[in-house]
């Protein structure tokens, strides 16, 4: 131990010999008589019984001088107190912190090492303190003795036999009590109450405040009760933490067997020819799916190149997982498998009848397409492009030719793709690749002549990653898509089989070289007589069963399903009619809910409170001088466009547009003030009218871009009418575009201008005569009641307007 510098060796004597210690008088023995004084060392983790022998450890700062001093006396004992909390570097104490009864203690082997000192406490007695000497570290107390009367009543013998049972009953709980333990405890019997006592509440692993308890306690049956019920207590823990072992261990044991097993079963399978590793089993299962296929010799090749790798590679390794990757997709696909067409026109028909109404010239189209390929005995892969505005039909139809058919239909929209390997699919030396869109569909459906929709398709992107409406030109060539390659599979497919049907709104943003490969056909929005047929026989039949409503339960009258296609779904299509049917659909659900079994009728008076105010109002045709009607095509339909000219002033010469109108009708409009202005005087005109005025020509509504080659005729039109100061027939619409000599040229969707014509109540026209025959094409019910004049100058549209 360290030599204690600041005290003098007399101060050190002296207070050992008032210890009672005296040097050079040997160890003590077990029964040699104990000191009155005795230093004193706090113990922090929990109380030290008598009878106990347990390494204890100390820091050396403030107790080096303490243990030095115990170790210099002839007892080498200290009385080991409990106090409760965390020791502290200056080892003061509070008398009153320190409970009751302490331990007397002989120490054995005091060892210093970093920082910290240990020796090994031999419990001998209880001590407890009559007064202090040294309230400073070292402590040196005045202590008695405290000891249990003798008692030889039965109940002590029997709690004392109580105790070993316990005791023994929990050595195997507890594998932490070793085979020393339980030879150390056959030295207690029953006629040592107080040290078996002591060692069972040691051998506990109860709170410190419990165990305080048991050691300020003497008279021996009432400790013996309390260290019974701690024992007790230990041992149901004991018990429950074997049972939860038992639980683990037996669950993991459970699992070891089950694998165990396993791996068992797949040596003996193996061994015996029943069953294959993952590798041979990957194997064996692309060649089966290879049976009955047709393939190239090339795409064979290939997938044996591949199979063959396959075979020699280990499951774990990353090249394993790609190959088998390409080897799913290669041999998923449906080399040489086709579907028997069902080529029955009759059949055709009438699934083309019963999906829709009206659309007669694009379902005779439809029909005309089978009929080909019925009489040649199969359909060739073609292209079909079906155009129009949102809400016609074009998905549905695609769906209705899949079905006459009998093939297979799968869909995919195209709209926003902006990324090229979308169709012709990564190449494998990416992460995470995968091969194209038209691969993925001849896997889903299985069969090398689907029906393959395109939906969208002048809407595709183009990006930095490469050009899609470009990569579809090869997939969509009836000449190249026999040998369609795609990236990922590095295989020729042949897609010549495949029944392409492409839908778009507009054709002014599909690209010239892709749209030259397509067989295109138009469908133009419906007149109110069928949106009617489409209203009763599809649409409100569908919002009833969605609602679960049955006929009888509610009804809509003709009147009224005719003012909610005329004042709130006036579109070209009949997709915003099925919302406002769904909506009257809704409500009226809840009136039922409300009123049971009430039937109700949906007349025109309720559509308001039901609908709202209706978004379309019957528009009155403008009339006047300089005031003409035009027809215009739009994406959503044809529409009707008023044109209005006005003398501003005659201070100056010029020319104002207005209307948010695009660079194409400005142009048309600039044409048309030239051809006036050189010639007024032919037409009936002042010739210095535009000398001197200044003209605003205006085409309403503000606010909504128009644009296109067909409005050259009214602006024209409306100049003249203008400059005559007379106002033109009324009832009469008109579409064409004009040259600076005059000449009136053809423009396009007759079809949707007509209808337009038609739902604004005019039925009289003026149109190119280059467009005659595309009127003559348009079925009965559209040009039922419409007078039509053809023109092929201006000057017959000038007799026409002002006759």
């Amino acid at each position: 131990m360290t030599d204690h510098e600041h005290q003098q060796p007399d101060v050190i004597e002296e207070q050992d010999q008032e210890a009672g210690f005296q040097p050079g008088t040997g160890l003590v023995i077990p029964n040699q008589r104990l000191p009155d004084k005795l230093y004193l060392l706090p113990v922090h983790n929990r109380p030290f019984f008598p009878a106990q022998v347990m390494p204890v450890v100390v820091n050396e700062a403030p107790w080096a001088e303490t243990i030095e001093r115990v170790s210099n006396t002839p007892h080498h004992a200290l009385s080991l107190f409990y106090v409760d909390g965390s020791p502290g570097e200056t080892g003061l104490l509070n008398s009153e912190d320190l409970p009751q009864t302490g331990c007397a203690v002989k120490i054995h082997h005091a060892v210093k090492e970093d920082g910290k000192i240990q020796f090994i406490a031999q419990g001998l007695t209880r001590v407890r303190i009559t007064q202090w000497l040294s309230r400073k570290p070292p402590y040196l107390v005045e202590v008695e003795y405290p000891e249990p009367p003798a008692d030889e009543r039965d109940e002590v013998r029997a709690y004392a036999m109580a105790l070993i049972n316990a005791i023994k009953e929990l050595l195997p709980l507890n594998p932490l009590y070793s085979e020393e333990l339980k030879n150390y405890l056959n030295r207690f019997s029953p006629n040592q109450p107080s040290p078996l006592s002591d060692f069972a509440a040691a051998l506990t692993s109860a709170k410190p405040g419990e165990l305080q308890d048991v050691l300020d306690t003497v008279p021996i049956l009432r400790r013996m009760e309390k260290v019974l019920v701690l024992l007790k207590k230990e041992i149901d823990v004991a018990r429950l933490q074997g049972e939860i072992s038992a639980e683990v261990n037996r669950t993991i044991s459970d699992h070891q067997r089950k694998f165990f097993l396993k791996e068992q079963l797949k040596i003996i399978q193996r061994e015996l020819g029943l069953s294959k590793d993952d590798r041979t089993a990957d194997v064996e299962q692309f060649r089966e799916r290879l049976e009955g296929k047709t393939l190239p010799d090339t795409a064979r090749d290939k997938i044996e190149e591949e199979l063959n790798k396959l075979s020699v590679l280990e499951t774990g390794s990353p090249e394993y997982a790609v190959t088998r990757n390409y080897l799913d997709w290669a041999t998923s696909m449906p080399w040489g498998v086709t579907h028997k067409d069902k080529l029955d026109i009759a059949h055709a028909r009438k699934v083309l009848d019963r999906d829709h109404s009206g659309l007669d010239d694009v379902k005779a189209r439809i029909l005309e397409f089978l009929a080909v390929g019925a009489y040649r005995g199969s359909v060739a892969g073609s292209i079909i492009l079906l155009v129009g505005p949102p809400g016609v039909g074009k998905t549905s139809i695609g769906h209705s030719i899949a079905e006459s058919l009998g093939r297979p239909f799968y869909r995919f929209s195209v709209g926003g793709m902006r990324d090229e390997a979308e169709i012709k699919g990564h190449r494998r030396t990416y992460i995470g690749a995968m091969p194209g869109k038209f691969v993925q569909a001849l896997k889903d459906v299985k069969v090398m002549n689907p029906v393959i929709m395109l939906d969208e398709i002048d809407k595709l992107g183009a990006s930095h990653q490469g050009d899609p409406a470009s990569a579809l030109l090869e997939t969509l060539d009836p000449e190249q898509n026999s040998e369609f390659l795609d990236h990922y599979l590095d295989l020729r497919l042949d897609l010549s089989k495949v029944l392409f049907v492409c839908t778009a709104n507009t054709l002014d943003s599909i690209p010239g070289p892709l749209l030259d490969r397509m067989d295109v056909i138009r469908l133009s929005g419906y007149i109110t007589e069928e949106k009617m047929a489409i209203a009763k026989q599809h649409l409100w039949p569908r919002q009833l069963e969605r609602a679960g409503v049955r006929k009888g339960q509610l009804r809509i009258s003709d009147k009224a399903m005719r003012q909610v296609i005329e004042g709130y779904a006036r579109e070209a299509g009949v997709r915003n009619l099925e919302k406002q049917l769904s909506k009257l659909v809704r409500k009226s659900v809840v009136t039922l809910l409300e009123q049971g079994d009430a039937k109700i009728s949906i007349k025109p008076e309720n559509l308001k409170p039901l609908l709202g105010t209706p978004a379309f109002r019957v528009e009155k045709t403008l009339k006047g001088t300089g005031i003409i009607t035009g027809l215009a095509w739009t994406s959503m339909g044809g529409a009707t466009l008023p044109v209005e000219a006005t003398r501003i002033h005659t201070l100056n010469r010029g020319f104002k547009l207005t209307g948010k109108l695009g660079d194409v009708m400005k142009e048309s409009a600039e044409i048309a003030y030239s051809y006036l202005c050189a010639n007024l005087e032919r037409y009936k005109a002042d010739k210095t009218f535009f000398d001197e005025a200044f003209v605003h020509l205006h085409v309403p509504e503000g606010a909504t871009p128009k644009d296109g080659p067909s409005a050259g005729v009214t602006i024209t039109s409306a100049l003249l009418s203008l400059a005559r100061n007379e106002a033109p027939r009324p009832g009469l619409a008109m579409t064409g575009e004009i040259t600076l000599t005059g000449q009136v040229l053809p423009v396009g969707g007759i079809r949707e201008k007509v209808i337009a014509a038609r739902r604004q109540s005019i039925f009289e026209l003026i149109l190119p005569e280059a467009n005659r025959g595309d009127y003559e094409e348009l079925p009965d019910y559209l040009t039922d009641g419409m007078t039509v004049h053809f023109a092929s100058h201006y000057k017959d549209v000038a007799r026409r307007l002002f006759a």
